[in-house]
């Protein structure tokens, strides 16, 4: 692309209830994802971390939030607002923002930034639905909420920086799901939002199904925005993931995926972030190796 790269790291792990994704921004950098990047000839600079506070230094139930509690709410809201800050201040400057999670509640703080006044697809590729609310959540992590929260519903569903109507659930498309919890199923279920399972993706191919869900997500829309979150791969080809769940993307696939990502969105492809890459829990940081892999392909890098 013509645009320069610009890295923006958020070591959050606030979100979740396992510890360990706030160290997924260095892991990616440490794989090399600026040489990825180079072979490529794709201009990259490195904007650097958000500012993340210590879970150790709050209280994580300081917060009862609508109808349930969501854990660390105040904190999560600050680094997202700041993500989105960053995120917009990268569009400004002509540049193309590639955020590194950190758990996957950044995604409310990503959107925000680059949904600010332009019509957004939102391409989401996960093994979780993140389409809970405070009152169906099972944990009262904000990770599971991200989605939902993205599309006026659940947590900061007041705030207007985190709502973007301008991201329309009609162009939203999830893709690799296989693990909701009850409520938020039957949330999907109800909304316009397009969700794609592992059983779609062997019945029909990964090819198929993501080319679907690219024209859902570019259906009457100025640019697309990317989510990765790495467990959308099975545990076997990414075991460093924050929430791994079995039966997920082959390697292949999921560059396949990220093959078409470029290939049929490369003009509208206005952002992308990585998310759940946990190096505690990884063999030989192979899959933030893999991570920016993905990323390559995402941004042009083909075998011929």
């Amino acid at each position: 692309m013509d645009q320069t790269v610009r890295l923006l790291g958020v070591p959050m792990d606030l979100g979740a209830d396992r510890r360990g994704v706030d160290m997924g921004p260095s892991a990616i950098r440490y794989a090399g994802l600026a040489d990825q990047l180079e072979t490529i000839s794709q201009a990259c600079v490195d904007g650097g971390d958000i500012t993340v506070p210590r879970p150790e230094e709050r209280d994580p139930r300081n917060d009862d939030f609508g109808d349930g509690p969501t854990k660390y709410v105040q904190e999560i809201r600050e680094v997202c607002e700041d993500v989105a800050t960053a995120v917009s201040a990268t569009v400004s400057d002509g540049e193309f923002p590639l955020v590194l999670g950190g758990d996957h509640s950044i995604a409310i703080g990503t959107v925000a930034g680059i949904a600010d006044g332009r019509d957004t697809g939102l391409l989401w590729f996960d093994a979780h639905g993140d389409f809970n609310t405070p009152s169906t959540t099972p944990s009262g992590n904000v990770h599971g909420m991200s989605l939902a929260a993205i599309l006026g519903v659940g947590p900061f569903a007041d705030a207007g920086w985190a709502h973007s109507p301008r991201v329309r659930p009609e162009n939203v498309a999830i893709v690799g799901l296989r693990s909701l919890d009850e409520g938020e199923r039957d949330m999907l279920r109800e909304s316009p939002a397009s969700a794609y399972t592992m059983t779609d993706i062997d019945k029909r191919g990964i090819t198929d199904v993501v080319e679907e869900a690219i024209d859902v997500v570019t259906r009457d829309v100025e640019q697309v925005h990317v989510s990765l979150d790495v467990d959308c791969l099975d545990p076997t080809e990414a075991p460093g993931v924050g929430t791994p769940v079995r039966g997920g993307m082959s390697y292949r696939e999921a560059h396949a995926a990220m093959e078409l990502v470029d290939s049929r969105m490369h003009s509208r492809l206005c952002s992308l972030e990585v998310v759940e890459v946990n190096p505690i829990l990884d063999q030989h940081n192979r899959t933030a190796e893999l991570a920016c892999e993905l990323v390559a392909s995402a941004l042009g890098k083909r075998i011929m």
